[in-house]
C-alpha cells in the first residue's frame, strides 16, 4: 500500500500562518504477470493428412483412396467422422456425397457465393425468321408463318420467342380449329429501340441495307406492320387458359436449324 506523510502547522489567529506543505511518498510496487502459454489441442496426425488430401483433391475421394494415403492401422471411417465433427461448425463442412468425401461451403452460407449472370444466347435462324414474320404480318397464326417461310415451324421456335417476351398470343382466328394468332409486345419495341412497329424498315430500306436481293420477284412487297391491340374482324378474344396453352412448351419439340 502506498504511504503518505503530511506535515501540518496549526497556529493562533494572531500569528501569521506559515505555508502548509504536504509531502506524499509513493512506494512503487511491482506487478508480475505470468502469461500462460496456450497449448494447441492434441490432434491426430491422420486428421492433418486427411485434411490435406481432401483440400487438394479436385473431386470427391472415396474411402479406399484415402486409406491408401494414410499410415497403416488408421481407421479411415473413424478419422473421417472425427474430421467431419471438427468442421461441423465452420464455414466449410466435410460432407459425404454417395460413397465419397469432400469439403463444401456450409449450407447456411451458400448465399455468399451465389452469383447471378445473364447468359447471352443467339437466336436461331428459324427464330429470327419467325420473329420477322410475326412483326410484319401480325396478327399471324402458326400455319400462316409456315406458309410464308415454306417450312414447318417447330413449336420450340415459338416457345423461345414467347419466353423472351417479344411475341404474345393475342386472339384466335375465326377459322377451322380456331388457331392462336400472335403479335409483338412492348418488350419487342424496347429491345429493338422502336417507338412503334410501323418504324420497322420498309422495302427500300431493306434493299439499301443489303438484306434483300436486287432481283426480287414481280409483285414482291413488304407489308406495313401494325401492332394495334384491337382485335380484327377475323379474330376472337382469347379464352381462359389460352395464355397458358400458348406458353406451354411441347415436350417433343425439336429445335430448327
Amino acid at each position: 500500500m502506498p504511504s503518505a506523510a503530511k506535515k501540518l502547522a496549526i497556529v493562533h489567529n494572531d500569528e501569521p500562518a506559515p505555508e502548509t506543505s504536504v509531502e506524499v511518498v509513493l512506494e512503487e510496487s511491482s506487478v508480475e504477470i505470468t502469461q500462460t502459454e496456450i497449448q494447441p489441442v492434441a490432434r491426430g496426425e491422420e486428421l492433418r493428412l486427411l485434411e490435406a488430401l481432401l483440400f487438394a483433391a479436385g473431386a470427391p475421394l472415396d474411402e479406399a483412396t484415402l486409406k491408401r494415403q494414410l499410415p497403416d492401422g488408421v481407421d479411415v471411417k473413424v478419422a473421417l467422422a472425427s474430421l467431419q465433427a471438427e468442421y461441423a461448425t465452420r464455414g466449410v463442412n466435410l460432407v459425404r456425397i454417395g460413397k465419397k468425401w469432400t469439403f463444401r461451403t456450409a449450407a447456411d452460407l451458400s448465399w455468399l457465393l451465389t452469383k447471378q449472370t445473364v447468359e447471352t444466347r443467339k437466336l436461331s435462324r428459324a427464330a429470327i425468321e419467325t420473329l420477322a414474320i410475326v412483326a410484319y404480318h401480325q396478327p399471324v397464326t402458326r400455319a400462316e408463318i409456315e406458309e410464308i417461310r415454306g417450312v414447318v415451324t417447330a413449336t420450340g421456335t415459338l416457345d423461345v420467342l414467347l419466353k423472351t417476351g417479344w411475341i404474345r398470343p393475342r386472339g384466335r382466328r375465326k377459322a377451322p380449329g380456331r388457331p392462336l394468332t400472335y403479335g409483338t409486345t412492348e418488350v419487342f419495341l424496347s429491345h429493338f429501340g422502336l417507338e412503334e412497329v410501323g418504324d420497322l424498315p420498309g422495302l427500300d430500306e431493306l434493299k439499301g441495307a443489303g438484306l434483300l436481293e436486287g432481283n426480287m420477284p414481280a409483285g414482291f412487297g413488304v407489308p406495313s406492320p401494325s401492332d394495334d391491340s384491337t382485335l380484327r374482324d377475323d379474330e376472337d378474344p382469347l379464352e381462359p387458359g389460352d395464355l397458358d396453352f400458348g406458353l406451354a412448351p411441347a415436350p417433343d419439340a425439336q429445335t430448327e436449324k
